[in-house]
C-alpha cells in the first residue's frame, strides 16, 4: 500500500468518527435560530410596550409597529420615529385644510372660512414646532453629549411638541362658532386623530426622558 493510499484511508476514518459524534436532532427540537426572537419581533413587542404608557395605546401600536426593524428596543428611536410619524400626519392635515379653505371662499360661510384660516395658520405653527422637535433629536447622538445638554435638548423637544399639542386644540376651538355640519365635523374629527398621534409621541419622549435622567 503506497502512501497515498495510505493517507486517504485515515481521512476516510476521521471522517467517520466525526460523523458518528455529533448529535442527532430529534424530530421537533427547535434550532437555536428558532429560538432567537428575530429583531422585528423584539421591535414589536418593545412598542406594544412602550405604547402601553401613551394615552391612546392601540393607535400607537398600530401607526408605530411598521418601523419595528428600525426602533428594535431603543426608547430614544420610538420617540423620534413617533415624532416623525407625527410630523407627516401634521403637514398632510395642514394640505387637506388649505384645500378647504380655497372651496370655503366660494362659499357664504363667513366663519367657517374664518375658522379654516385660523386652523391653517396653527397647522402651520404645529408643523414647524414638530420639525423642530425632530430636529433636535436627530441632533442627540453627537459625541460627547452630557446629561445637562441631553436635558436641555429634551425641554425642547417637549416644550415643542407641547405647544402643536395646544396648537391643534386651537384649531377645533375656532369652530365653537361655526354652525354643526359636515364640514365641522370632518375637520375637528381629523384634527383629533391627529393630536392623538401627537399626545402619544409626547409621551413616548417623555418616557425616553424620564428613562435616560433617572
Amino acid at each position: 500500500m503506497n502512501t497515498q493510499h495510505r493517507l486517504f484511508l485515515v481521512s476516510l476514518v476521521l471522517q467517520i468518527l466525526l460523523f458518528q459524534l455529533q448529535p442527532t436532532p430529534t424530530v421537533g427540537d427547535p434550532t437555536p435560530a428558532a429560538l432567537a426572537p428575530t429583531p422585528k419581533t423584539n421591535g414589536t413587542e418593545f412598542i406594544r410596550t412602550s405604547c402601553g404608557t401613551t394615552l391612546y395605546p392601540d393607535l400607537c401600536y398600530h401607526s408605530l409597529s411598521r418601523y419595528a426593524s428600525a426602533v428594535q428596543q431603543s426608547p430614544g428611536q420610538l420617540a423620534k420615529v413617533a415624532i416623525g410619524v407625527t410630523l407627516s400626519k401634521a403637514r398632510r392635515m395642514a394640505t387637506y385644510v388649505s384645500t378647504l379653505i380655497r372651496q370655503a371662499e366660494y362659499g357664504t360661510d363667513r366663519r367657517a372660512a374664518a375658522a379654516l384660516h385660523d386652523c391653517f395658520t396653527n397647522f402651520g405653527d404645529a408643523v414647524d414646532e414638530i420639525r423642530g422637535s425632530l430636529k433636535q433629536m436627530g441632533q442627540l447622538g453627537a459625541a460627547g453629549l452630557g446629561v445637562d445638554s441631553f436635558r436641555f435638548q429634551m425641554s425642547n423637544v417637549q416644550t415643542w411638541m407641547s405647544a402643536a399639542l395646544t396648537d391643534e386644540d386651537t384649531c377645533t376651538d375656532g369652530f365653537e362658532g361655526v354652525a354643526d355640519g359636515s364640514l365641522k365635523s370632518d375637520v375637528c374629527d381629523r384634527v383629533m386623530k391627529v393630536h392623538k398621534i401627537t399626545s402619544n409621541a409626547l409621551a413616548l419622549v417623555n418616557s425616553y426622558v424620564a428613562k435616560e435622567t433617572p
